[in-house]
């Protein structure tokens, strides 16, 4: 498990905040009511894959409270918890790779992959539709339907802008052994 600390901390904070500008900003209507498709969830993965299950819960609980609390209309908490749950798994099931030592390969894609994907369907396909029906009385047909839209849209836009984001994190970080001294 990765350590929470100072550096952890910042990146939770700048991760909340650029999840908030994406998701409040950069929101493209999907076609099914009160659903978008949100590129902020694969900066929300890369977060979680780099720093951590705990990193990836803050970053999605308060950058998705910050979004719904600036539109007026109240905060929807099953999707908050929903933004917090899968940054948490993507945290939780990326924890082996080793993207901030710049190992970021063909087997780290297809893990961190799996990963979203687990988190998308648990998060919205699961918990978002159930805690709306328990928390909200919302009718079980309109949330399963928006849960799994949700889910499929965001798995698309985490395959690519989180993949993208993690390969160009890895390639950034030097390698070990790379740096030499200058006589």
């Amino acid at each position: 498990m990765k350590k929470f600390g100072v550096k952890t901390m910042v990146a939770t904070g700048i991760g909340a905040a650029l999840f908030f500008v994406l998701g409040r900003f950069v929101a493209i209507p999907s076609g099914v009511p009160d659903t978008n498709i949100s590129i902020q969830y694969g900066l929300l993965a890369f977060i979680a894959a780099v720093f951590g299950p705990i990193a990836g819960l803050l970053a999605g609980l308060i950058g998705h409270f910050f979004i719904d609390f600036s539109y007026g209309w109240g905060v929807w908490w099953s999707w908050v918890i929903s933004s917090a749950v899968f940054g948490c798994v993507v945290g939780f099931l990326t924890s082996k790779i080793k993207i901030d030592e710049g190992e970021f390969g063909k087997s780290g894609i297809i893990r961190f992959n799996i990963a979203q994907v687990i988190g998308h369907i648990l998060a919205w396909a699961v918990i978002a539709p159930v805690l709306d029906i328990l928390m909200y009385a919302e009718p079980a047909n309109k949330v399963f339907i928006q849960g799994i839209v949700s889910a499929g849209v965001n798995i698309v836009t985490t395959a690519v802008v989180g993949t993208l984001l993690c390969i160009g994190y890895s390639a950034a970080i030097p390698k070990k052994g790379s740096l030499k001294e200058e006589e």
